[in-house]
């Protein structure tokens, strides 16, 4: 399984830091929920990623 960092995604995605984070928080969004991976990891699934990506293109 591989997991990205809140970095790697903004990049992926074109957008900022803050925004993965604020988009990760609202309970609104389709945008998939991080993972804690110990006190100070924080990680997103590539899988959900991906799946989330197919989704949003599918909503265009």
């Amino acid at each position: 399984m591989t997991y990205l960092t809140v970095k790697q995604i903004a990049s992926r995605l074109a957008v900022s830091v803050p925004t993965i984070w604020r988009w990760s928080r609202d309970h609104d969004s389709s945008f998939p929920r991080p993972i804690k991976l110990g006190p100070n990891c924080t990680r997103w699934r590539l899988a959900d990623l991906e799946e989330w990506e197919n989704r949003e293109e599918v909503a265009q």
